[in-house]
């Protein structure tokens, strides 16, 4: 977030008669948070968050980000509205009409999904979505048992990819559908709760999203490398949303019960099928610092995770959001340059990272408007129609 969105908030909080204290008292986050939001310290990237500060303060978003605010995944990506209709039609009505589906045509069609989102084809996964949903709840209303873990699957991929392109209410209704369809199966309830706890982080719920998550969690016993890799999951996303809440001890404790977990698995896993594993431990210890403030010690922890090869074996989808985020650490401390090229990097190695993703557009133009020209900076800003000039 520039200085100048900072100053918005600042020129707003002053009129409506609010202190800091009250205001982030209303936004759920610390005084300091808002100190730095308002000095353009830390970045707010989040258009949720731009959205419940702008509510507190009874303003339309506009009025805090300008010309450059992010733009809802409904205009930059398309499918958006295919996947509301297709969540829309509830499978007790829909799969009673249909011819069944055959459990090998569902699996591949899962697995054909789950692909495309790890290479973070985003636009693409979403035109398939409704077909795949549809073919995942006619063989669930047919064959209940195997139905049922691909349709959850199939859930939490159209959840993943909500979140990424800017809808996480959408992505809540999916996540909540898969966690319906898992009953009691707590490795299934498990995997659903991970995009759930996205949404909600998505939304500013990072309070609920850490309870939610914990709770998810909780309910796993760590015995096997598939029970080990959705516990591990879910205990980075429940250390992220503890970071976003500004529960610092519960980030330490969580990431580090993660990678207590990640050290029993090893780095010998095919991150293909769960993107959990030592490196991913070591790349959310970054994310979470972002997400604390703490922009320095990102950097720092970037600079010791860029030197080694490990993370590099994650999907394309899982290092491009991580990009975008080490991107955030340096444009916090004001090296623009650096946090230009790894932006330039992410957008190398995902395109619809950058293109599609509203927080992610959100930095581009912060970078764009703040730093010197960095090769690349300008061509995605002009790319993504944003212009450079602070408002």
């Amino acid at each position: 977030m520039s200085v100048a969105v900072g100053r918005r908030i600042a020129l707003w909080r002053v009129r409506r008669r609010m202190t800091q204290q009250v205001l982030a008292d209303r936004v759920g986050r610390s005084k300091s948070w808002v100190e730095k939001v308002e000095r353009g310290v830390r970045t707010l990237d989040r258009f949720s968050l731009i959205r419940q500060v702008a509510e507190v303060l009874r303003v339309d978003p506009a009025e805090l980000v300008g010309p450059d605010r992010p733009s809802g995944a409904g205009g930059a990506v398309d499918g958006v509205a295919a996947v509301r209709a297709a969540l829309a039609s509830y499978e007790v009505f829909t799969a009673a009409d249909s011819g069944p589906a055959g459990e090998r045509e569902v699996t591949q069609r899962v697995e054909h999904a789950w692909s495309t989102y790890q290479h973070g084809d985003y636009p693409r996964l979403l035109r398939t979505v409704p077909e795949l949903l549809d073919a995942a709840r006619r063989l669930h209303a047919t064959r209940p048992a195997p139905g049922a873990e691909l349709l959850v699957r199939a859930y939490r991929i159209i959840a993943l990819v909500l979140v990424k392109v800017g809808e996480p209410e959408l992505a809540w209704l999916a996540a909540d559908r898969a966690l319906a369809v898992a009953g009691g199966d707590p490795v299934l309830a498990g995997s659903a709760a991970v995009p759930l706890g996205q949404a909600l982080r998505g939304l500013g719920q990072d309070r609920l999203a850490m309870t939610t998550t914990v709770a998810a969690a909780d309910r796993i016993a760590a015995v096997s490398v598939e029970r080990g890799t959705v516990y591990g999951t879910l205990l980075l996303q429940a250390g992220l949303a503890a970071a976003g809440c500004g529960e610092t001890r519960s980030v330490d404790e969580l990431l580090g019960r993660a990678a207590d977990v990640a050290g029993r698995i090893g780095d010998g896993l095919d991150y293909r099928t769960a993107s959990f594993g030592p490196a991913a431990v070591e790349l959310a210890h970054v994310v979470a610092a972002v997400e604390s403030g703490d922009a320095r010690q990102a950097v720092r922890r970037h600079e010791a995770a860029a030197g080694r090869q490990a993370w590099r074996g994650l999907p394309a989808e899982h290092r491009a959001a991580y990009l975008v985020d080490a991107a955030r650490a340096y444009l916090d401390v004001g090296d623009f340059a650096a946090a230009g090229r790894w932006l330039v990097e992410a957008d190398r190695v995902v395109p619809a990272e950058i293109r599609c993703r509203p927080s992610a557009r959100t930095v581009v133009a912060e970078i764009a408007r703040c730093g010197p020209d960095t090769a690349g900076v300008a061509r995605l800003a002009t790319a993504l129609g944003l212009t450079t000039g602070v408002p």
